[in-house]
């Protein structure tokens, strides 16, 4: 070497320059590295896993190791700066390099072994060539007469620049991922610290810190706790077996041999690294499939941006052999390649195992691995597939309520979103399977109620099966329904009123007719109105339960008989099938036990189906309805026991006593006491109406009852019917009505709202003197009493003309008549009587005067008369007190005054005016 030197200075400078480049480049930090990675080579080459010792010992770092010793190719070795002597499979070196890291630290290194030890020096050298500053230091082997440390074969001891203890701290930093990328090292103390490597598939490091411990097979590593679950890793780099600068983002450790670049940082691209890396890719599938399948998950290298090429490149050649070897193990016991692997895309555990039938290869999947498998070729099932598989399937209720058990665990966590599970089938009672939970019902009820359910024909009533009932889908949309919200629900309203029309058709009513009483039964007795149109059996065939009576109704005994014939207005339920139903519950359901009331607080128009409905309207314009019905369907001689049986139940008084009822209204009409209508008779108290109306007769009825009814009590006049009665009574010279009620009667017919088209004219009439006449006029003018006889007058207190529209009858102005007798006209100033009495009475003199007569006489209707007085265009009075007084009393409007008028202008003097 010398020679070499002195015969070429530029060799010299070389090997100056290439040793500097290999202490401050590549080998700048790979002191240790480089020395572990000789004395692993030793303990291989001696067949004997070795051990390694590094300390600092009087300023000297000292790394001592077991194995076979040096040699004089090794120390050739050491001396050169390309060639190698480690020649056994397996080792690291190969280039003779390695050794020059520790230049880093020192320039006088010493390699000390059992057989022998060499020293390197850069004072040395520069004696030796004769030369100054830097010179190569690995080049020249001094011989050394030392040995190593006792128990260990070599000895690389390196007098330090620097204090060791920073260094001996970064040794022991490195010294587990050494011995676990070199295995021919069993142990390695630092500095008094030990670690040792113990273990095959499983290798365990353990150090002053601890134990580490890690799966491997083949070149590839990962940590793992005591319980063998992995922990993969996040960053690294290529061990080719020790740290290459190659990064890698895989969760496990590769160490392998690769082709490299000298300084033993960079890969060699080419054949030999593609064949290694898909070798070693195909060995990380059976890395994976030695974890349990629950743990493998966690293996699959996350997808990103690669962190080399090297990265790169193994993360498409891994991809690959976890796509089309088998490590996914299936629901069923099966393992299968990624590219066959079906995954829930849907965190719900326990629903794998449900559908295991239903997905080939489903394999479990953590939620955090789903994505990590689209790499793979992984099928990833959304929810959506779910429900697509779900549909059309057969399964067991209780199949599909733990269906709905898992799935409402992943809406609580929220996994999935209650839209996300539109569609979701939902087994029916009736044995059908609905496609979604849209119009199912959840029903509570006891399990008669259930059953029944389960045998009607309800178009559209969709009922979940009790058996597969679940919250969550009431939380979907499916309806919460106990008794009452299934009796409420418009699909049994729908059937309940199609009923009878279906029984008529040939469908069997009684299904659906048990089913809706149990349903009323359950809810307390109580049921809509339309559960009235619900079909039952009768003894003449399938009728409306609001055309039904019950056997024991005591309605059989008031209506009349032909309302009960076939085709009449009523039928009487079937007597077996009413011994099945409490006799509540078919009253609820709408059969009539005793009257019914029809309710409406907001009725719009007469569509109750009461009788006479119209005309009450009309009478009455009601804001509410309480009424009963059925009212026409009462025999003519029953009424009072009807009566009876209307005031026997609260709900039927209540109707009765309703102000403008119908009910009332049509009793006072239509009902009969004795033969005849309520206002044919009166109350016995009313005495004022006796000679017209007789007391109702005893029936053993109330004063309320009677009064209710409309038995009289005053002389009122609502109906034409009414009129034609009075006019009747009037007119019946059998009757002996006092003149007072005669004249009360004639004001109320007057008063009367009543349309005289309606009426028929009366045979008689009550006149004046209180008897009944054929033929008589109207008294409308007050002067005409003095010629008429009260046998041919009938008086009218009121609107004589209405009164005599009403009987037919002309007025007396209608009467031809005309004054004979010859009178003066007077001014009522200068008639001092009547001045004096207008004085006394307070009255102011009417303007004007009037004709005085001595006699007044007319002609009426061919015979003349002497009067008091007269009226025609003018005011005609004879001389006289009684003339004098009613011609005054009418000019004046004081008419009611007449009397005292007459009285004080025949006496004027003031205790005429006091009596």
């Amino acid at each position: 070497m010398l020679a070499a030197w002195r015969d070429s200075p530029t060799r010299f400078t070389e090997d100056t320059n290439s040793e500097r480049d290999l202490r401050v480049g590549a080998y700048r930090d790979r002191l240790f590295v480089e020395l572990a990675q000789n004395a692993a080579d030793a303990a291989q080459a001696a067949g004997v896993p070795g051990r390694l010792r590094v300390s600092v010992v009087d300023g000297e770092l000292r790394v001592a190791n077991t194995g076979a010793p040096l040699d004089a190719r090794g120390v050739e070795s050491l001396a050169s700066l390309r060639a190698s002597g480690k020649e056994q499979l397996g080792t690291v070196g190969r280039f003779g390099i390695g050794f020059a890291a520790v230049l880093t630290v020192t320039d006088e290194p010493r390699v000390v072994s059992t057989t022998g030890a060499v020293g390197f020096s850069a004072r040395r050298t520069r004696e030796e060539a004769a030369r100054s500053g830097d010179v190569p230091v690995l080049r020249l082997p001094f011989p050394v007469d030392e040995e190593p440390t006792a128990g260990y074969d070599t000895e690389v001891r390196l007098p330090l620049r620097e204090q060791g203890r920073a260094l001996l701290d970064e040794v022991a930093g490195e010294i587990g991922d050494l011995l676990l990328a070199l295995p021919w090292l069993a142990e390695a103390e630092v500095d008094g610290r030990v670690w040792t490597r113990t273990g095959d598939g499983i290798v365990q490091i353990d150090g002053p810190q601890g134990k580490a411990r890690w799966r491997t097979h083949g070149p590839w590593a990962v940590p793992v706790d005591d319980e063998g679950v992995p922990r993969p890793l996040n960053d690294d780099v290529l061990h080719a077996p020790t740290p290459t600068d190659e990064e890698l983002s895989l969760p496990a450790r590769l160490i392998l041999a690769v082709p490299l670049e000298p300084s033993r940082r960079r890969v060699l691209p080419g054949d030999g690294l593609t064949e290694a890396l898909r070798d070693a890719a195909g060995q990380y599938v059976a890395l994976v499939r030695e974890l349990p399948p629950e743990h493998r998950f966690a293996l699959i290298p996350a997808a990103g941006f690669p962190k080399s090429t090297v990265d790169s490149q193994l993360g498409e050649f891994i991809f690959a052999e976890l796509s089309g070897q088998p490590w996914l193990s299936t629901v069923d016991g099966e393992v299968v390649p990624g590219r066959q692997a079906r995954i829930l895309d849907v965190d719900a555990p326990g629903l794998s195992s449900l559908l295991a039938d239903l997905v080939p290869g489903l394999v479990v999947v953590p939620p955090s691995a789903v994505r990590l498998l689209k790499p793979v070729s992984a099928q990833l099932q959304g929810i959506g597939d779910v429900l697509e598989l779900l549909t059309g399937i057969d399964r067991q209720p209780e199949w599909w309520r733990e269906l709905y058990a898992v799935l409402a665990k992943a809406v609580d966590g929220h996994a999935l979103t209650s839209a996300q599970l539109d569609g979701l089938p939902v087994p029916l009672s009736d044995g059908r399977t609905l496609p979604g939970v849209q119009g199912a019902l959840l029903v509570e009820g006891s399990g008669e109620l259930l059953e029944l359910l389960s045998d009607v024909d309800v178009p559209g009533l969709r009922l979940v099966h009790p058996a597969a009932a679940h919250p969550l889908l009431e939380r979907l949309g499916a309806k919460h329904a106990d008794a009452r919200q299934l009796l409420e629900a418009e699909q049994v309203q729908y059937a309940v009123e199609r009923s009878v029309a279906d029984v008529q058709s040939g469908s069997d009513g009684m299904v659906l007719a048990g089913a809706v009483l149990r349903l009323v039964a359950e809810c307390g007795d109580q049921a809509p109105g339309w559960t009235a149109a619900l079909a039952l059996p009768t003894e003449d065939g399938w009728r409306r339960a609001a055309e039904v009576v019950l056997p024991a109704s005591p309605l059989l005994d008031v209506f009349d008989p032909e309302v009960f014939e076939p085709d009449g207005a009523l039928a009487v339920l079937d007597e077996e099938f009413a011994e099945d139903w409490p006799a509540e519950t078919l009253v609820a359901t709408g059969v009539l036990d005793s009257f019914a009331v029809v309710r409406d607080e907001q009725p719009h128009e007469p569509d109750h189906d009461l009788p006479d409905e119209d005309l009450w309207w009309e009478a009455c314009e009601p804001s509410t309805v309480v009424a009963v019905r059925d009212l026409d369907l009462v025999a003519d001689d029953a009424w009072p026991a009807a009566l009876r049986l209307l005031a026997a139940r609260p709900q039927t008084w209540q109707a009765l006593h309703t102000p403008d009822g119908h009910a009332a209204w049509w009793l006072s009409q239509y009902a009969l006491l004795a033969g005849e209508p309520p206002g044919a008779w009166r109350m016995p108290s009313a005495t004022g109406l006796a000679g017209l109306y007789d007391v109702v007769p005893d029936l053993g009825l109330t004063d309320d009852l009677l009064l209710v009814t409309g038995v009289r009590t005053e002389l009122v006049l609502d109906t034409a019917e009414d009129v034609t009665d009075l006019l009747d009574r009037l007119g019946d010279p059998a009757r002996t009505p006092a003149p007072g009620l005669v004249a009360r009667a004639h004001a109320a017919l007057v008063a009367a709202p009543v349309e005289v088209a309606d009426l028929d004219a009366p045979a008689g009439v009550r006149v004046a003197d209180g008897t009944v006449a054929t033929e008589a006029v109207v008294l409308d003018a007050p002067w005409f009493a003095a010629v008429l006889e009260p046998s041919r007058m009938v008086v009218a207190p009121q609107d004589p003309e209405r009164l005599a529209e009403l009987l037919d009858l002309p007025t007396a102005s209608g009467l031809p008549a005309e004054v004979t007798s010859t009178g003066e006209y007077v001014a009522w100033a200068e008639l001092p009587a009547v001045l004096l009495v207008a004085e006394q009475l307070g009255l102011a003199l009417p303007d004007g005067g009037l004709l005085l007569h001595d006699p007044l006489t007319v002609t009426v209707d061919g015979t003349e008369y002497d009067v008091p007085w007269w009226s025609d265009d003018r005011l005609h009075a004879a001389d006289t007190s009684e003339g004098l007084a009613r011609a005054f009393a009418t000019a004046g409007g004081r008419w009611a005054e007449r009397y005292r008028i007459t009285a004080l202008l025949e006496d004027p003097a003031p205790r005429t005016l006091l009596n």
